[in-house]
This record gives structure tokens, C-alpha cells and sequence, in this order.
């Protein structure tokens, strides 16, 4: 099953797409996509729905698939390929920084360069939805805890999270640099998340290309890794690392520049489209 949320931002109503690839609108049957909708209950009766029953709904802008995102885990050099290019040791153990909350973008909005931005860079990802609560988990039970999957561009502006002192975090967590989406995949769907392609695009040019395969930790070793940390909630996101063709990686390196279109996807998960503007406190 395939769950959206349709609409102006803030005003998002929640749908599913149909075996036709239609969006049908739930806003009769739920009055939203939140941590409660996503628990194995409630998702069983979204499947059960018939949805030709449902109403055809328009085409609108996509927002976030889900609301109520208590917070973004994500996961560093998590390819051996990648780190090879940002000329970084492989991890013996996951890396793990924040997105804000505040970053989080529909999956085709525009993403907003920061103020004196000389660095912002591109990741695709794929992203984990937890689904019900995870607290110090094992790896062997750790996917009973997703709902489901999908895409993220996990943006960042590398002067900010590298040459400026201090976490990653303020690299990361800038305003529109979580873009997620269209899509929100239930796990029965994606029964191997270790098994996915996925693909970014800068101005036509394929910048990125990769295999979920290729990940240093898995799936469930990265939910059952963060759970000892930090109990995981439902509507939860884990951002799962990227592989290499980032701008920092290329020789010479490449940043993003107002005017550049970014375009990205996950096999089975869809993609996602990103005009990049210039610095705005109004957007």
C-alpha cells in the first residue's frame, strides 16, 4: 500500500494510490496520516479498503506522507563507497546525528539554498518509518517495528556540518533539507529493503546510482541499533546513509546553485523532483 498526503502545505489531506497509480482520497475513512494511522491495526484496515470505493482525488502538490514526525534519525557513511570518497574511514559502528524537525520538505518543493550556503550537497536515501515502538531492540525482531519505507533527499551543506566546528546536526537540519517522499511504502511491499535501487539526478546528469545491498549496516541492524540509544516512537524516520556521487565526492567537488534541478528515486518507493532557490527568509 502506498499512503500520500495531498494539498496546500498545512492543509495536506491524506490518500492512497490505486493499482493504476491514481491517487484516491481517505480523508472520509481517516482524518489524517499520523503515528496513529501507522500502527499494524490500523494499517490492516487502510489494506483492506477497496479502492476503487474511494474517490478519485485531483492532482495536487504531495506534502510528507505522513505528520507528526517526532524525530529524524539519520545514519553517516553508511556505503564503503561513499566514504571512500569523502576520504573517511568506513565505521566500526553506525553514525548517528539529527535532522530538525523543521527541515522536513514535500518531496517536490523547493529546496532553499541557506544564507552564504557555498556547499550545499545532495544525498539520496532511503528512509525507515517506524511504526510502533522500539526500545532496545533486537536486530532479528527490529523490522516488526517499521511500517514502511521511503524516499529522502538527506540535503546538507558540507562548509556548515565539516569546516565549522561543532556536530554535523547544523549542516543538516537547515530549512527544506529533508525532503520526503511522494510516497509512504508499507513494509509488506518492500520485502527486502537490502534489495532496492536508487538514483539521483542533477540538471539531467546522473550524479548518483546505488544499491541498498551495498549498505555497512542493514536495516535491521540500524532500527535495533538506534533503539538502544533512543527509544523510537511511531512516525519516527531513520535516514539510512548514501551512496558515492555526492558533489563533495567529485573531482572537482560540486555544489548545488540556485536554479539547479534535483531529481531522485528508490525502485518501488518513486521519485521525487526539487527546483534549488536562493536564499529567502520568506520561504
Amino acid at each position: 500500500m502506498k499512503l500520500v498526503r495531498i494539498g496546500s502545505a498545512g492543509a495536506e489531506r491524506p490518500g492512497l494510490i490505486d493499482a493504476q497509480g491514481r491517487v484516491r482520497d481517505l480523508s472520509a475513512v481517516v482524518g489524517d496520516i499520523d503515528a496513529r494511522t501507522l500502527a499494524p491495526n490500523a494499517l490492516a484496515e487502510l489494506a483492506a479498503l477497496d479502492p476503487t470505493a474511494l474517490p478519485l482525488a485531483e492532482a495536487e502538490r504531495f506534502g510528507t506522507p505522513w505528520t507528526g514526525i517526532g524525530k529524524i534519525v539519520a545514519i553517516g557513511l553508511n556505503y564503503a563507497d561513499h566514504a571512500a570518497e569523502a576520504n573517511m574511514p568506513i565505521p566500526s559502528e553506525p553514525i548517528v546525528f539529527l535532522k530538525a524537525t523543521s527541515s522536513l520538505n514535500g518531496p517536490n518543493d523547493p529546496v532553499m539554498l541557506p544564507r552564504d550556503s557555498v556547499k550545499t550537497d545532495w544525498e539520496v536515501e532511503l528512509g525507515v518509518v517506524i511504526g510502533t515502538r522500539a526500545q532496545d531492540v533486537p536486530a532479528a525482531s527490529a523490522l516488526d517495528h517499521v511500517a514502511g519505507y521511503c524516499v529522502v533527499n538527506d540535503i546538507s551543506e558540507r562548509e556548515f556540518q565539516i569546516e565549522r566546528g561543532g556536530t554535523w546536526d547544523k549542516g543538516k537540519g537547515c530549512d527544506t533539507f529533508c525532503p520526503v517522499g511522494p510516497w509512504l511504502v508499507t513494509r509488506d511491499e518492500v520485502p527486502d529493503p537490502q534489495a532496492l535501487s536508487l538514483w539521483l539526478d542533477v540538471n539531467g546528469e546522473r550524479m548518483q546510482s546505488g544499491t541498498t545491498a551495498t549498505m555497512v549496516f542493514d536495516v535491521a541492524t540500524l532500527v535495533s541499533y538506534v533503539s538502544r540509544f533512543m527509544t523510537l516512537h511511531p512516525g519516527d524516520l531513520i535516514c539510512t546513509g548514501t551512496p558515492p556521487g555526492v558533489g563533495m565526492g567529485l573531482k572537482p567537488p560540486r555544489f548545488l546553485r540556485a536554479g539547479d534541478t534535483m531529481r531522485l528515486g528508490i525502485e518501488g518507493l518513486g521519485e521525487q523532483t526539487q527546483r534549488v532557490l536562493p536564499y529567502s527568509r520568506s520561504v
